[in-house]
């Protein structure tokens, strides 16, 4: 029997393109789409969908049980920028769903869980070049706090209550599918539709500022080969380290001029650049490389040339 999979946050970034590529791989009907607010046209054409709070549990436990859901993947949070800015509401919705969504199956209400952790768990004491696996944290933003503790209950749930419950620390993600939600990295994106708009860009970070990123495809692939993963096989209980490439915005930037030479780029750091400077530049991924065989496809050239071809045919 086909399983049946809640996506919560499903209209976020990452919630959107990870609705879809369920669907494809599990069938509409068996993916049910759920967020606080409607999606763009083709989510909400494509499946079912619920509008939800999953702050509250009774009425998640009631979606759970009228659709026989067996799996969630718990896509709601605040990000790093907006999270500073409204800290409690941040903690509130990222910490209340997770122990709603745990609890649940602790009950024995759902089977498995993904739930994703970020880059953003580390600090400025962390190691900053190959940042490995287990490593010093110490987060010093609203967000991270809130993904560092939520790694720490999640590995507790798994040794106290046998919940299956699997994590990635996602990059930076990039995607000219969907416009992201209040990140540190949100640069990466916003770049490539200003490159296309108004051949220029005013940067929000340092020209030197080097992170880690992801594009898409890559982050929702590794979402799904995690999760299809035999169960003896995730062996990092908290959240896997996660990576495909890291750069700067100068980079960035230089990659984009080689397509479009009229581009110019322009620096004004504000509040995010303190976040981002507490971040690590690169990631060692080498726990999830040898545990379930990830393995990046997209570098810096491969991204910029997908996004900008993909965002020209939209125009």
């Amino acid at each position: 029997m086909p399983k049946y999979i809640l996506i919560i946050g499903a209209c976020g970034q990452i919630g959107t393109e990870l609705t879809l590529a369920l669907r494809e791989k599990y069938g509409n009907d068996h993916v049910i789409a759920s967020d606080i607010r409607e999606g763009n046209d083709e989510l909400m054409q494509s499946g079912p969908f619920e509008i939800l709070d999953a702050t509250n549990y009774d009425n998640l436990e009631e979606v759970i049980a009228y659709y026989d859901i067996s799996e969630i993947y718990l896509m709601a949070a605040m990000l790093s920028a907006t999270a500073e800015k409204f800290p409690m509401r941040a903690w509130n919705l990222n910490m209340n769903t997770l122990f709603n969504v745990l609890n649940l199956a602790k009950e024995k209400k759902i089977d498995k869980i993904f739930w994703p952790s970020s880059i953003a768990v580390f600090g400025p004491n962390t190691p900053k070049e190959n940042t490995p696996q287990n490593t010093i944290m110490e987060p010093s933003t609203v967000y991270g706090i809130s993904k560092q503790s939520g790694e720490r209950w999640c590995e507790y749930y798994f040794n106290k209550f046998n919940v299956d419950v699997r994590s990635i620390r996602y990059p930076g993600l990039i995607s000219w599918k969907t416009m992201p939600g209040g990140g540190t990295t949100d640069y990466a994106v916003e770049i490539y539709h200003k490159a296309l708009s108004e051949s220029s860009y005013m940067c929000f970070l340092k020209e030197d500022t080097k992170l880690p990123m992801m594009f898409m495809d890559d982050a929702i692939r590794a979402t799904l080969q995690i999760m299809e993963a035999p169960e003896s096989k995730i062996k990092e209980r908290s959240s896997y380290n996660l990576a495909a490439m890291s750069f700067t915005p100068k980079e960035m930037a230089e990659n984009i001029k080689a397509i479009l030479p009229k581009f110019t780029i322009d620096y004004s750091p504000d509040f995010r650049q303190n976040i981002a400077d507490s971040w690590p530049s690169s990631i060692d991924d080498s726990k999830a490389q040898k545990d379930w065989k990830w393995k990046a496809e997209f570098d810096l050239q491969k991204t910029t040339e997908t996004m900008l071809e993909n965002l020209k045919n939209r125009v």
